[in-house]
């Protein structure tokens, strides 16, 4: 067991360590996590020094919180998802399900299917070739400020923040689209897993098991 370290050792070491910090002047800003375990000094009149660590600090831990909450907000998408596909077991109108109660599952404003071909109903129906430039060829993508919303979210619209278009497989062009009126119920991160998965699950809902 070490015995305690004395006054004199506390000084050498912290004089070797600035000592190593003066000749290594990028080594925290190399390793900006070492800031969120850092107090900031005081300030002191005139000088910048401690303005300079309290921002960084701040930046980091802010950093910090913001990557809590997009992981947050994908494990509740997950959950909802998860709740959406369990809605679509011996249904007996699965496109009724995804309008009807997806919505609510998921804390969205909309879901529905837009396909191409002939008009079907429970069907959004959208013009050939549209799957693919919608998508941009992405089995997943979400836009803020959707264009042609008109078109995909009928009715709600004028209310759509941010919009997931997510493509089902299988040989037909068919996408499930839902839409939220707040860009957090469809996070940035952590949303494609279970946005696939519904589309998946929606999927075999409707062509049966393969």
């Amino acid at each position: 067991m070490s015995s305690p370290q004395t006054e004199d050792g506390r000084e050498a070491e912290a004089a070797r360590v600035a000592a190593y910090l003066s000749a290594h002047p990028g080594f925290l800003s190399e390793r900006p996590a070492l800031y969120r375990s850092l107090h900031p000094p005081r300030r002191v009149h005139g000088e910048n020094l401690a303005d300079h660590m309290a921002a960084l600090l701040a930046a980091a831990r802010a950093e910090t919180g913001q990557v809590a909450e997009a992981a947050r907000a994908g494990q509740d998408l997950t959950i909802r998802a998860a709740t959406a596909v369990a809605a679509l077991i011996g249904t007996p109108d699965a496109l009724a399900a995804v309008s009807g109660e997806w919505p609510a599952l998921l804390g969205l404003e909309c879901a529905g299917l837009a396909a191409e071909g002939p008009p079907s109903p429970g069907l959004r129906d959208i013009p050939a070739g549209a799957v693919a430039r919608l998508t941009e060829g992405r089995e997943v993508l979400l836009r803020d400020s959707p264009a042609e919303a008109a078109l995909l979210h009928g009715e709600a619209h004028p209310l759509i923040i941010r919009d997931a278009l997510v493509r089902l497989p299988g040989p037909l062009p068919r996408i499930l689209v839902l839409g939220a009126r707040e860009a957090g119920r469809l996070p940035a991160r952590g949303a494609t897993a279970p946005l696939r998965l519904l589309a998946h699950a929606l999927s075999r809902a409707l062509d049966g098991a393969a």
